[in-house]
């Protein structure tokens, strides 16, 4: 009589129970992978003929295999909140010096004191990316650089407008001050080298029109100031001069003399901290028609200082910081790595696996290039437990624990026979 097949059966059941409840315990785990307990029959060797004994000596646990199979998304509000939609891990390494990586589905991260990226594990493990401005290499802990932007100075400033061409000539001297000496005007706004602003302000005169014997042509002549003082300065009784002029012709084109891509010049006086310097204005575009005066754009380079008003991370990866003068600057790249074989990960617990040889080389790489998921903030991967499947293996796994049960009763109630017929 063996007792053996019994055994092994309500070991094997136990063992499916274990991991049914395990499954179930970490239903609402972000990022956990079920796991799937598999079984292998047992036969003993014969002594007396070649092969195995046809009669079996029960079942052996073959293995414990999670299922990576993608779980539901879920949207959330923490901006450092990543879901993997696809194929990948999250590859981190200890913050205690051991470099070893990690990997993992759990996005849900956050910055600690000194702007590393970090799990929720106790020790908070370091994400690993590419840092700003990097291509290419090995991944290393990505660190949020939440310093100011320093301030841009302008260095090409350009503004696009229709002027009127049914103003009137106007021949008396230019003044900023007198409405009636110019025919219209329009602001713009620059930056010096340490960020300052300083305000631009262009005015336009018609100052002639010539009929030649084939053709038209209009003249308007444009002063500025800077920062209300006359750019360039004067010293009276000298009128203040022109920075330059456009030149129109009969279909209200600048003509080859006064190209579209023409550049002036204002030269800006210093301000306290800073140096002068000259701010070219590009008027490609403005054209002269029958409409009333329009500026109709009015870009520059320049940039006030700007703080880290908060971040962004793309489906590839890259994270871009927002600032507060509206700029926008990579602070660096998430990358994800992916095996041959992912069922050859061990796990290790906090949602977390190590490589070993059965699951291949690591591959490290951008989210969505080479077959790798794309990235989703403000969102996390859910458990992919099926909980109805999960309570349904329970009972199979009771039934069969109940029916070996039966099996070691039963040899028990032979044995018992056997002995009392002695």
């Amino acid at each position: 009589m063996s007792f053996e097949q019994g055994l092994s059966g309500l070991n094997a059941a136990s063992q499916s129970l274990s991991v049914s409840g395990n499954n179930i315990a970490n239903a609402s785990t972000v990022g956990f992978k079920e796991a799937q307990a598999q079984f292998a029959d047992m036969y003993a060797n014969s002594m007396n003929r070649s092969g195995n004994s046809p009669v079996g000596i029960g079942v052996s646990t073959a293995n414990v295999q999670q299922q990576f199979v993608q779980g539901n998304i879920t949207p959330t509000n923490n901006p450092l909140d990543i879901a993997i939609n696809g194929d990948g891990f999250f590859r981190m390494v200890a913050n205690s010096g051991n470099q070893s990586p990690m990997y993992g589905r759990n996005g849900q991260f956050q910055l600690d004191k000194n702007g590393f990226i970090i799990n929720p594990s106790e020790n908070g493990a370091f994400l690993t990316g590419l840092p700003a401005g990097v291509t290419g290499g090995n991944p290393v802990p990505l660190q949020i650089n939440t310093a100011s932007l320093p301030g841009v100075m302008t260095t090409v400033a350009g503004t696009t407008l229709n002027l009127d061409s049914r103003d009137a000539v106007i021949a008396t001297p230019f003044d900023a001050n007198t409405p009636a000496t110019y025919n219209s005007s329009t602001g713009m706004t620059v930056f010096d080298s340490l960020g300052n602003p300083r305000n631009i302000q262009t005015f336009y005169v018609k100052s002639g029109v010539t009929a030649a014997p084939l053709a038209v042509t209009t003249t308007w002549s444009v002063y500025a100031t800077v920062d209300g003082n006359p750019a360039p300065p004067f010293v009276a009784p000298a009128t203040q001069a022109a920075i330059g002029t456009l030149t129109f012709d009969a279909n209200g084109n600048t003509t080859a003399a006064t190209a579209a891509a023409q550049t002036l010049s204002v030269p800006l006086p210093a301000s306290a901290g800073t140096n002068a310097f000259a701010v070219p204005i590009n008027f490609t575009g403005t054209i002269q028609s029958g409409s009333n005066f329009a500026s109709l754009a009015a870009p520059q380079n320049g940039n006030p200082p700007g703080v880290l008003t908060g971040f962004n991370i793309g489906p590839d990866g890259t994270i871009t910081g927002s600032y507060s003068n509206g700029a926008s600057n990579n602070l660096g790249t998430v990358t994800l790595a992916t095996f041959a074989n992912s069922n050859g990960l061990q796990p290790i617990g906090n949602n977390l696996y190590v490589a070993s040889p059965a699951a291949g080389t690591a591959i490290n790489g951008q989210p969505t290039s080479g077959g790798l998921g794309s990235l989703q903030a403000r969102a996390t991967e859910d458990s992919n437990v099926d909980l109805t499947a999960e309570l349904v293996n329970l009972i199979v796994a009771q039934r069969v624990y109940q029916a070996n049960a039966q099996t070691i009763k039963a040899q028990d109630t032979i044995l018992q026979t056997v002995v009392n017929g002695l």
